[in-house]
């Protein structure tokens, strides 16, 4: 696991802080707010991205994953109709969870996360 590290940099703990915010946004999706997932990550990453090329990163691993599960959430709505889909949602939401609390855990520790089943929108 020593090639997770982050190479030749030494991260402050606030760095640490937000790139971890970064991925607890995303929580934000089980809020009564509309695209909560993608606006929470939205608002941290584009804050302090400019400070420190590790929250870049890790800003837009979570900006890529969530806008990733939300395109599939809608694609899968239509299988609704016939049962599957509720099932469907129901694995991705908690794919969801255990992803968002892995890479905030990594990323507080200075380690590297790639989501999995996730679009690179953002690059």
């Amino acid at each position: 696991m020593e090639e997770n590290k982050v190479e030749n940099k030494v991260l402050s703990e606030s760095e640490r802080n937000w790139a971890m915010l970064c991925h607890l946004s995303g929580f934000a999706s089980f809020l009564p707010i509309p695209f909560g997932g993608v606006i929470g990550p939205l608002i941290c990453w584009v804050s302090r991205k400019d400070e420190s090329a590790w929250i870049d990163e890790n800003g837009k691993a979570s900006m890529n994953f969530n806008l990733s599960i939300l395109l599939y959430c809608i694609l899968i709505i239509p299988l609704c109709f016939i049962i599957v889909g509720f099932f469907l949602i129901g694995m991705l939401m908690t794919l969801k969870i255990i992803c968002i609390i892995i890479a905030s855990i990594k990323s507080s520790k200075g380690e590297r996360f790639k989501y999995p089943m996730t679009i690179p929108f953002i690059q």
